[in-house]
């Protein structure tokens, strides 16, 4: 056996044990790639991280892809705070109350909605388990299936996009693919095909392929529990309905905003409006509107405590509003970008000082602390602005701009300034409720542990790949019969075994790119098919003990009536309801590829 063999053998090994000894993972494959690096180098392998600064500027810091993942975190942990759950659990379970199941059937549909527009579990599943538990268990519940149905419904976020496992298994298949691609065209031009045309695969891709998938969970989810309610009525009994008019009220009131939200961030991507980033950014303004809209401020308050901030907040209005205003009155002239420029200073220097008349500033913090009337106004905006892009071409440089458009542009600005103004007046509302300090640390720990971590994974698969580990693991695959079946059955049976332990995110940024180019290279397995496979099983490691997240997270908020015995075993019948649902898509990829064609044209 060669040194190299020798040394992947050790690398895999020190790994798991480091892993299981407790210490971090984004420090044990960063720790364990230096030192086999070094080992390496000492029999004659060397360069094994010389590569390392352009795989991480190159595959991580300016990856256009990875900009979504703060921004879907913001999003999603501005949307905790903005009592959304709340509202939709007290709306379904109304609704559905009466029926057998009734209330676990309501948290499963609050978990697709959350999942379609926060796409964060941890919040998803504590929510929920403060809201809804506590219910549940007074109504008579068993407690495993309560505990089990709350921390299922919190992981559909990891498969309904727009997530952030989709995002980055999205970005490492693209890599894959690529890579993968780029073989089969060297292979097809030394068989003398010049006809081979590389393909590509994008975020936006798995996101529709994925969509599919995560309504099929639901259904079975749900069908499990009016089975589980019909024939065990003790376990999951129904509960006196409130007034049919006024649930029915209360549902679309708590429906509307959390739907335009989706149909905002979700169908942008899908219909090629924007790239993730971009509609991150959409759903990050979007839930700062929505947790100002629903914060509650204090009666009588003329005046809020932040007044350190106001120079701040007033020069950044000023600036934007100066830029558009000068783009407008500028726009197709040749001095174009030098007023737009000149016009931005201007406001950052006049709004300011204007903004300090004593009548503006108390005008300012009325609107700030009473009414809705900013931010309905600035959603409004939003959506104006986002339809006149869908008809009119905004870009005011250009030298042959007519009448209509010079008139849009004006009317656009307008309502700009609105949307700058309701924006600016969630913000301060939010930092005044103490929000906007929480979610800003909690996303900048949560991409910070994210991007440690890719880096970390990055370092790791470069020293992996260095020793011939990719060559070994390939060589094991290929000596599998079943032309790519078992290949691929064994490689998620390893990812669900590494469920029970890692986080998605190792999994995804370790195992992913070793494996991922090897099944890809045959040819025969579609990139958006094997995502959604790949999602689906990176899913049961928030459910599968002893290591499951969302286990952690519901025990932190459960009563202690709630034994974790009963959390452990509530969660067993949805783990084997995700095992089918991989087993029906694995046996209909249609479900995973056709929306894809549909919707993207592929």
């Amino acid at each position: 056996m060669d040194p190299a063999t020798i040394l992947v053998a050790a690398m895999l090994v020190a790994t798991c044990a480091a892993l299981m000894a407790g210490f971090p993972v984004a420090f044990t494959l960063a720790g364990v790639a230096l030192l086999f690096s070094a080992l390496g180098s000492w029999v004659g392998l060397d360069g094994l991280v010389g590569n390392l600064p352009a795989r991480i500027f190159g595959g991580a810091i300016t990856n256009d892809t990875l900009l979504a993942v703060p921004m879907f975190v913001y999003m999603g942990v501005m949307l905790e705070r903005s009592r959304v759950a709340e509202n939709l659990l007290q709306a379904l379970g109304g609704l559905f109350g009466r029926l057998p199941g009734g209330l676990a059937i309501s948290v499963v549909l609050v978990g697709t909605l959350l999942a379609a527009s926060t796409g964060i579990v941890g919040a998803t599943v504590v929510a929920m388990g403060v809201i809804s538990l506590p219910t549940m268990l007074r109504t008579g519940y068993a407690p495993s299936l309560a505990a089990g149905t709350i921390c299922a419904a919190g992981t559909l976020g990891q498969i309904i996009p727009p997530s952030i496992v989709l995002v980055i298994l999205g970005d490492q298949i693209s890599a894959a693919y690529q890579e993968a691609q780029s073989h089969l065209q060297q292979q097809a031009w030394a068989a003398g095909n010049t006809d081979f045309t590389p393909q590509a695969v994008s975020v936006g891709d798995l996101f529709a392929g994925a969509l599919l998938p995560g309504l099929v969970l639901v259904a079975l989810f749900i069908v499990y529990l009016v089975v589980q309610g019909t024939m065990r009525p003790t376990s999951a009994p129904p509960v006196l309905q409130e007034d049919k008019r006024d649930g029915t009220k209360a549902l679309l009131g708590a429906l509307a905003a959390p739907v335009l939200l989706i149909i905002a961030v979700l169908g942008s991507i899908l219909f090629g409006i924007a790239p993730p980033g971009e509609a991150a950014s959409v759903g990050a303004i979007g839930a700062t509107l929505l947790a100002a809209r629903n914060t509650e401020q204090a009666a009588g308050r003329e005046e809020l405590p932040i007044k350190r901030f106001e120079t701040i907040g007033w020069s950044l209005g000023g600036l934007l509003s100066g830029a558009i205003l000068g783009a407008v009155l500028f726009a197709g002239t040749e001095h174009f970008h030098l007023m737009t420029a000149l016009f931005a200073a201007l406001g950052t220097l006049t709004v300011p000082l204007v903004a300090r008349t004593s009548f503006l500033r108390r005008a300012s913090y009325r609107l700030a602390c009473r009414g809705n009337l900013p931010i309905n106004a600035a959603a409004a905006a939003l959506i104006v602005l986002a339809l006149m892009t869908l008809s009119v071409d905004f870009r005011l440089g250009r030298s042959d701009l007519g009448i209509l458009e010079h008139a849009a542009a004006w009317l656009a600005a307008f309502f700009c300034l609105i949307a700058l103004w309701g924006i600016g007046v969630a913000f301060y509302r939010c930092h005044a409720a103490g929000i906007l300090s929480h979610v800003n640390r909690r996303t900048v720990e949560i991409t910070a542990m994210i991007f440690t971590i890719l880096i970390a994974a990055s370092l790791y698969s470069l020293v992996f790949r260095g020793l011939g580990g990719d060559e070994i693991i390939a060589g094991l695959l290929h000596a599998l019969p079943g032309d790519g079946f078992w290949a691929l059955l064994a490689v998620m049976a390893v990812m669900f075994v590494l469920g029970f332990f890692l986080d998605f995110v190792e999994i995804a940024l370790v195992v992913v790119p070793i494996v991922a180019p090897i099944l890809l290279l045959s040819g025969q397995i579609d990139p958006v098919w094997l995502g959604v496979l790949m999602a689906l099983n990176l899913q049961t490691s928030f459910l599968t003990p002893p290591f499951g997240f969302a286990l952690f997270y519901l025990r932190g908020v459960a009563p202690e009536s709630v034994r974790t015995r009963d959390i452990y075993r509530g969660v067993l019948p949805f783990i084997a309801l995700q095992i089918v649902a991989i087993a029906l898509i694995w046996a209909w990829p249609g479900i995973g590829t056709w929306l894809p064609g549909i919707v993207l044209g592929q």
